[in-house]
């Protein structure tokens, strides 16, 4: 089994906002998040992972999270992770 080293997730807050992030060490950026040592999240504690999406190309994870923060990505999110 190869390991992606790149992951698109989103996170679901406390207060039903979404955080979506791009990490190259998902493990580590999940403690983060529960540790309340990332801003947006921080106040908005317990978070819950939705989805997570793994790739092989930097470019490619970057691209897919810049486009889950458009309209269009945030509709896509909607009706595709939630």
């Amino acid at each position: 089994m190869m390991i992606l080293p790149y992951a698109v997730y989103i996170l679901k807050c406390n207060d039903n906002t979404y955080y979506t992030g791009f990490s190259s060490d998902i493990m580590n950026r999940l403690k983060s998040h529960h540790s309340g040592e990332v801003k947006y999240t921080k106040s908005r504690l317990p978070v819950e992972l939705i989805h997570i999406t793994y790739y092989k190309e930097k470019q490619k994870a970057y691209d897919f999270e810049r486009y889950l923060k458009t309209g269009s990505g945030i509709a896509f999110r909607n009706k595709r992770f939630l």
